[in-house]
């Protein structure tokens, strides 16, 4: 689990409710009629802007706010550095079982095609594209709570209006003024929260996750096609390590020992010893 985005929900909603508890009664910030109204006119107006398929897909692209990625860049790294040292001693074959036990789906299948004779630059294109379709597949799903976010307040605001038409209607009886004055404001408070505290971070994390992602399969795609070239493994470790920056190693749990001993690959077809890379890191903008 990602403790940042759970610690991030409990922190808001805990304080928020603690503090509304020691000012007043936390009940009286309950409304059902002004939850009805935020989520519900929020969910179909997302039906009508978006096609029903993608609505109901962003519940599978949602847990990967609440999941932190198992995978590292310099263990891919350091990965692709051995495949490329033993393909080069022993052929390409040599890697079967190894690449029968790799975890990571898209790793195996680009694996799969290099043991399979497939030319490096098919694989290029082909798996490229899976790249970029599975990139638009995750940037829909952020933009569908972007969306909602969008739409959250302006609910809220129609909450307002509503109860504030209810809270007119009724002037003439004290009793029903009160509550209807709770759904013109709650309506607006939901709305705010909903979309400051629910929608658009989640949108944020997922288009973080997405981006990491990318780059994830970007360095494996380009390592694959390098061990199908039969690429130095030195070179191989260079060209991958300039894709890996500090923005990405911030939160990458295994490259703390690769800042800390360099990647290493034992090139035995030279007989040379290893040496710690150094490459140059480029930054790259997220």
């Amino acid at each position: 689990m990602d403790p940042a985005t759970i610690l991030g929900i409990v922190v808001a909603f805990s304080l928020m409710g603690y503090s509304i508890a020691q000012a007043g009664d936390l009940g009286a910030f309950l409304n059902l009629p002004a939850i009805l109204i935020v989520i519900g006119g929020t969910v179909g107006a997302c039906l009508i802007y978006y096609p029903l398929g993608k609505v109901v897909g962003i519940f599978g692209v949602v847990k990967k706010a609440f999941v932190m990625p198992n995978h590292s860049y310099a263990e891919r790294v350091r990965v692709l550095g051995e495949y490329a040292a033993k393909s080069r001693r022993q052929g390409l074959l040599a890697l079967a079982e190894e690449v029968k036990a790799l975890d990571d789906p898209f790793f195996r299948r680009c694996m799969e095609m290099t043991l399979d004779g497939i030319d490096p630059a098919e694989i290029a294109k082909v798996m490229g594209r899976e790249i970029a379709a599975t990139t638009e597949r995750h940037r829909i799903g952020a933009e569908v709570f972007s969306t909602m976010g969008t739409f959250a307040p302006a609910m809220g605001m129609i909450g307002t209006l509503i109860g504030l038409v209810n809270m007119l209607h009724t002037l003439n009886n004290p009793a029903n003024i009160g509550p209807a004055m709770a759904v013109a404001l709650l309506s607006t408070l939901y709305g705010a929260l909903l979309s400051n505290l629910v929608f658009f971070p989640l949108s944020g994390k997922l288009r973080y996750r997405s981006w990491r992602e990318s780059i994830l399969r970007e360095i494996t795609l380009e390592g694959v096609v390098g061990v199908a070239k039969g690429d130095h493994p030195t070179v191989l470790e260079q060209k991958l390590t300039a894709f890996i920056t500090p923005n990405l190693e911030q939160d990458d749990p295994k490259t703390t020992m690769g800042r800390q001993s360099g990647f290493k690959v034992k090139d035995e077809a030279r007989g040379e010893a290893d040496q710690p890379a150094k490459p140059k890191r480029p930054r790259i903008r997220l």
